[in-house]
């Protein structure tokens, strides 16, 4: 690691009502004993001083036995979302818990196909291009045959120009770049900015919520500059939102190593 000190923040406040399991995504089984949380917690280790999780009311007082002895050691930490309105209010409501590093680090609860990999570059991209009184964006991004969101990235200016969502009615182009559930970003004015974006946001046609990704491109309109990281395997782009998904992180781990 750098001498930038990286929180990972995770929400994880949903439910994964698509699911039927009545239990937060994060807590999700792989495997005997491997959790998605194990899995997460496992190959950020490297990467970051400290890890914070958002959750949900009914959801924290089981993860909180399931991550015990983190949280005893100080490792982790947890607050709740009252009410699910969306990533940015769960990654902005959590701010207490990571203004105190330079970067935030923030992975969505049902990443578990990620790898360890490209959580490391990812940091290590983030600690060349930026510095605590530049702070930067880095985004790993993957071709998806049918992405469920798409960026456009011009890396000639470094600048992020849109992002469309399937999920507020956005047509996705095939082939375009999607994410892999995975953000970082300067800490110094970031609450501001989000605060300057919440002012003028306007909320999702079909959802109605504010969302997170809009505020990315918000950023780089603001002049910060936006690093993107390529990935190669356009697995790490699964996160687990239908049975189906489960299915395939269980089997995917079984093939990896990490």
């Amino acid at each position: 690691m750098s001498d930038l000190r990286t929180c990972a923040v995770i929400p994880a406040a949903g439910q994964g009502s698509r699911l039927g399991t009545g239990i937060p995504k994060i807590m999700l089984e792989i495997a005997d004993g491997v959790t998605v949380w194990s899995l997460l917690l496992r190959r950020l280790r490297p990467w970051v001083e400290h890890i914070h999780v958002v959750l949900s009311p009914s959801g924290e007082g089981p993860f909180r036995r399931l991550a015990a002895e983190e949280i005893a050691r100080g490792q982790v930490t947890v607050s709740v979302q009252a009410t699910p309105t969306g990533m940015g209010d769960a990654v902005f409501g959590a701010a207490p818990y990571w203004l105190g590093y330079d970067a935030i680090l923030v992975v969505w609860g049902d990443q578990a196909n990620v790898s360890t990999a490209t959580l490391g570059r990812v940091v290590r991209a983030h600690a060349r291009t930026a510095s605590p009184d530049r702070p930067g964006l880095v985004l790993p991004l993957v071709p998806l045959p049918d992405p469920y969101v798409e960026y456009e990235y011009d890396a000639a200016t470094s600048r992020l120009l849109r992002v469309r969502m399937s999920r507020e009615g956005d047509r996705c182009r095939p082939g375009g770049l999607g994410d892999v559930g995975v953000f970082c970003l300067g800490t110094r004015e970031l609450t501001e900015a989000w605060n300057r974006f919440l002012a003028d946001a306007v909320p999702g046609a079909v959802t109605g919520e504010i969302n997170f990704l809009p505020f990315l491109t918000c950023l780089s309109r603001q002049g910060r500059p936006v690093t993107a990281v390529p990935v190669g395997d356009p697995d790490e782009a699964r996160g687990i939102n239908t049975p189906a998904d489960l299915e395939f992180a269980r089997t995917a781990y079984l093939r990896r190593a990490d």
